[in-house]
This record gives C-alpha cells, sequence and structure tokens, in this order.
C-alpha cells in the first residue's frame, strides 16, 4: 500500500485533470450546442432537449447495470487499473470519433456519445475505488477534493482553448466555428489519452494473494455480489446513504449535462453559456479544494448539506433568470460547491465501506449515480414535453422543467440527515468481526 505517498497522489489525481476535458467540453458544452444547433438542426427545442435527455438516460441504464458486477470481478482479480484502461480508452476512442459526425445525424452522435459516456462513467467507478489504495482515512477528503479541482483546472483549461478556437476559427485555420468545434472533439480524445498514463504508472493496487484471474475471477466477482446484496442488510448506513446520494447527485447531474440545453431553450445566446462555463470552471478549482478543508475542520456531513442547500436555490432561482448576468452569477454559486459535493460525497462513502471491496462498492456507487442521470434528465425532459402538451409557451415549458430538478436535493437532504458516519464505520467493524 502507498497511502499518502505523494507520486501515486498525484497521479491518482491526475486522471480528474485527464477526464475532465470530456464532462466539461464534451457533455456540459459543446456536446448539447452542437447536437441542437447541428446534428438537430430543425427539430423543436423541446424535441432536442428530449432526445439529449434520452442520450443522457441510455448511458446511464448501461453502466448502473454492469457496474457492481464489473466492480466485484476487479475486486476478485486485482484488476482495477486494467478495467480502468479499457473504459479510459474506450471513451477516447469514441469521443474523438464524434468529429466525423455529418450535419443532421443525430442518431449516430446519439451512439457514440453513449459510448463515450459509458467509457467516463464506467472509468470512474474504477478511478473512485483506487482512492482507499492512495490516501489514508485523515486525508480522505483532502486526496478527494484535490481530484476534482485539477479536474476543474484541466477541464477548464482546454475548453478556453476549444472556446478560443470556435471565437476565432481563421486563427487555428478553420473555416467556420462547426469546424472548430469538431476539432474540440479530438483535442479531448488526445488530452485524455495523454494525462491517462500517470495513474497507470505511479498508482499500484494492494497486493491479494488470493487474486484471481480469467473465468474464476468472473465467475468469484458475481458470488461476491451476491454476498454483498446479503451484506447490505447490515450495512443499514451505507443502504441509507446511497439512497440519499441517489437523490442529491441526480439534481447536480443534471444540471451539469442541461444548463446548456436549458440556457439555450429560453433564449441566452451560445457565447453567454460558454462563458458562464467557463466561469464555473475555474471557480471550482479553489472552491474544491477550499470544500476539501471545511470537511476536514466541519466535517463532511455539513459540508455537504450546505452544498444541498446551495444547489436547491440555485435551482429555484434558475427557473425565474431573465438576463445573462444572471445565468452568470448562477454559474459562480454553482462553482462554489459543485467540485465540494462530489469531492466530499466520495471521501464520506470511502470512509463507510469495506475497503477490501471498494470496487465493488463503488460500483454500487457510480450505479446509483448513473441512474440518477436516468432520472433527472427525463424528468427535465418529460415536465418540458408534458407543458407543452398542454399548451404552455416553450419559454414556460422550460422553466417548469429545470424547477422540477428541486425536488430532488430536497428529499435527498432529508435522506442524507439521517445518516450517521459513526454508525457507519461501526457497522463495518461488526461485519468484518463476524465473517
Amino acid at each position: 500500500m502507498q497511502t499518502d505517498n505523494k507520486k501515486a497522489i498525484f497521479g491518482w489525481s491526475l486522471y480528474d485533470w485527464a477526464n475532465s476535458a470530456f464532462a466539461t467540453t464534451i457533455m456540459a458544452g459543446f456536446f448539447p450546442l452542437f447536437f441542437k444547433q447541428f446534428w438537430s438542426a430543425g427539430a423543436d427545442v423541446n424535441v432536442s432537449t428530449a432526445r439529449l435527455a434520452l442520450a443522457n438516460s441510455i448511458a446511464g441504464i448501461i453502466i448502473a447495470l454492469f457496474a457492481p458486477v464489473l466492480g466485484a470481478i476487479a475486486d476478485q482479480g486485482t484488476a482495477k487499473k486494467k478495467f480502468l484502461f479499457f473504459f479510459a480508452y474506450m471513451g477516447v476512442v469514441m469521443t474523438s470519433s464524434l468529429y466525423m459526425v455529418l450535419k443532421g445525424n443525430w442518431p449516430l452522435a446519439v451512439m457514440l456519445y453513449v459510448l463515450a459516456s459509458i467509457g467516463f462513467a464506467g472509468g470512474n467507478i474504477f478511478y473512485d475505488s483506487l482512492i482507499t489504495s492512495v490516501a489514508s482515512e485523515k486525508k480522505l477528503d483532502f486526496v478527494s477534493a484535490l481530484g476534482f479541482s485539477l479536474g476543474y483546472l484541466g477541464g477548464g483549461l482546454l475548453f478556453a482553448v476549444n472556446v478560443w478556437m470556435t471565437l476565432s476559427p481563421q486563427t487555428f485555420g478553420f473555416a467556420n466555428a462547426g469546424e472548430a468545434v469538431r476539432f474540440s472533439f479530438l483535442t479531448v480524445g488526445v488530452w485524455w489519452a495523454v494525462f491517462s498514463i500517470p495513474i497507470f504508472l505511479l498508482v499500484k493496487e494492494p497486493e491479494n494473494d488470493k487474486a484471481l484471474s480469467g473465468v474464476k475471477a468472473v465467475r468469484a466477482g458475481f458470488l461476491q455480489l451476491i454476498d454483498t446484496f446479503h451484506e447490505l442488510r447490515h450495512l443499514k448506513t451505507v443502504f441509507l446513504f446511497l439512497a440519499a446520494y441517489w437523490l442529491y447527485i441526480d439534481g447536480v447531474d443534471t444540471i451539469i449535462r442541461m444548463a446548456v440545453d436549458y440556457g439555450m431553450s429560453i433564449g441566452f445566446q451560445s457565447d453567454d453559456l460558454i462563458v458562464a462555463l467557463l466561469i464555473t470552471q475555474f471557480v471550482g478549482f479553489p472552491s474544491a479544494i477550499a470544500f476539501g478543508y471545511m470537511g476536514q475542520k466541519i466535517g463532511a456531513k455539513r459540508a455537504i448539506f450546505i452544498a444541498i442547500a446551495v444547489y436547491l436555490f440555485v435551482s429555484v432561482w434558475g427557473a425565474f433568470m431573465q438576463d445573462k448576468n444572471e445565468f452568470y452569477i448562477l454559474a459562480v454559486i454553482i462553482g462554489l460547491v459543485q467540485g465540494g459535493i462530489q469531492a466530499l460525497s466520495r471521501s464520506f462513502y470511502a470512509r463507510i465501506i469495506p475497503a477490501d471491496k471498494s470496487a465493488e462498492y463503488f460500483g454500487f456507487y457510480n450505479m446509483l449515480g448513473k441512474f440518477a442521470a436516468v432520472l433527472g434528465p427525463l424528468v427535465m425532459g418529460g415536465v418540458g414535453l408534458l407543458a407543452r402538451s398542454m399548451g404552455y409557451s416553450s419559454d414556460i415549458a422550460s422553466r417548469a422543467s429545470i424547477a422540477s430538478i428541486s425536488i430532488f436535493f430536497i428529499a435527498g437532504g432529508v435522506l442524507f440527515y439521517f445518516v450517521d458516519e459513526e454508525k457507519g464505520r461501526e457497522e463495518v467493524k461488526f461485519l468484518k468481526g463476524n465473517s
């Protein structure tokens, strides 16, 4: 174990720098814009929103169904880094392939985006699970926050360059902004591929004398998964946290994925929305680190509650905003808490699960995160379409759709109130002592 080794922590954290380019440039930025204006050109704004929501939901369902099984197999075979490599570079290839999709071909764009999203989300299962290999319990909040902060910085830097390319395409030798956007998909693939290398070189998996391979690992993984379902009956704190996390992270992920689409639907210009995304990224860099320290000072649970309250406020205000200055203010507010709620949720969860089954348990963690990514966009898209079918204007329908996200923060916050970290640790110790 290289717990608290600086090189290992750096290598682990840099993967966030690598794959956040996808989350920023593709997922939150250019894909929603390009999907609506280029691949879904001519479609009603609520129809294109529903198509984008469907793409996010399909990707979420697929990874959610397989996440715990893959985690269990990786635990049995000591294969976390192998699975991480497979999913990361699948994401790299599929993201780069978006460059070749022609105008109006939204089905192919959806297919590649779904596969790239599976690579992104699948890789995160094994990346997250490796945190227990590089950080001691007292360092979990800081190391988790470091990863997210580097993700915001790295993703923001590449996104800034890509935005520059689209605003001044001739400077980079492109004929127009559309050509620059398509090329940006290639830059994300290269960025993701290159900066993923350190985690494979600097981070070591804990040795397991009982590690299996091939068919034996698969069989043992399925048996472990069955055993874990029985364990969860006794790990009530883990179960309760996962339920709360499922709800509140639903709101977070939906806002990340659908904010640009929402802004366009209520009439904001794409340039204004891109600037707002950049603001969120660069505010998020120091704020994630600050949340890591806050978690150490006041406790991760209290800090997460603060972030949930802020997101609830954002989802309500967002439904009534009228001009781009309000969007910029909301971008700053989201940047203050977005990395913090993600980082501290990860470190909080790492404290209440069995460390020797981290990949499997983070499989459940990411499974619920992906199911949340299914439910949120579907609710948002469904509310918008329902409002339109009832005769409301496109603007009102879009505002109703963003307001619907607030229910997830309310319900998630209520459940999280009853999660007791100390009780969770005691349950894990009791389970180990009786196994």
